[in-house]
Parts: C-alpha cells; sequence; structure tokens
C-alpha cells in the first residue's frame, strides 16, 4: 500500500480575487490600516498556489515567508538542499506582483525581490495572475 501526501483541492479564482479585494487598499497605499493576519496568509498561500497549479513543475521555489514556499515552472526536479532557482519577497511586495501593482524586474532591481539562479525570473511570465 502507498501512503503519499494528499492532492490539495484546486483554488477557487473568486475565492482568491475576494480575499485579494479585501486587502487591495493596503497594496494601494501602506497607509491604509494593514489586513488581519489570517486574510493576508490567504491571500498569499491561494495565490502562490494559483501560481503552482498554473505554472506546473519543480525548477522554481517562490517562498513569501512566513507564509508559504511552492514550486512551479517545468524543468528539473529539485528534492534536497536549497533548490537552485529560488525567489524569495515578503507578502506585500508578492500581492503587489499578483495583482499588477508592481513588475518583477523593477522590484527585484529595488532589492525587494530576491531571485537566484538562472530560471526564477521566469516566474514573471505567468505575473500578474489576478490583475485588479
Amino acid at each position: 500500500m502507498m501512503v503519499g501526501v494528499a492532492a490539495r483541492k484546486p483554488i477557487d479564482p473568486s475565492e482568491v480575487r475576494a480575499v485579494l479585494i479585501s486587502v487591495a487598499p493596503w497594496l494601494r497605499d501602506q497607509n491604509e490600516r494593514e489586513p488581519t493576519r489570517t486574510d493576508l496568509a490567504a491571500a498569499v498561500r491561494q495565490t502562490a498556489r494559483t501560481l503552482a497549479q498554473v505554472a506546473p513543475g519543480n525548477s522554481v521555489e517562490v517562498r513569501v515567508p512566513p507564509f508559504v514556499a511552492v514550486q512551479c515552472i517545468e524543468g528539473p526536479r529539485h528534492t534536497r538542499g536549497t533548490p537552485p532557482n529560488v525567489v524569495e519577497t515578503d507578502a506585500r511586495t508578492w500581492l503587489r506582483l499578483v495583482v499588477g501593482f508592481d513588475d518583477m524586474a523593477d522590484q527585484i532591481e529595488a532589492g525587494a525581490i530576491t531571485a537566484s539562479g538562472s530560471r526564477a525570473t521566469e516566474v514573471a511570465r505567468w505575473l500578474p495572475l489576478f490583475p485588479i
């Protein structure tokens, strides 16, 4: 008998859009009231998992600590240690990319995103995921 990890249920785009709309005022203006940790976590996790669904694979790891890390984009599978292709950023920067308020290349240049490995910047191909 094979025991494995249960598959995640598919992400419902309408649920993701609703949580993004709830955090949008803060994404537009950092002086607005910060979303609750629950709403922020839901927005980050659901959008990162959406990326993993639309760009399946294991060649790039996207990290938004402390909320989520997902692997995406077809290519060689990575299983141990630090992956060769990593994108890492904070929750607000990630969500601003997801909704189309920021450009990935600009945020890498500004130091808000670290992108290591030759394939890390390929994530930009799928952004924005949920333009608002």
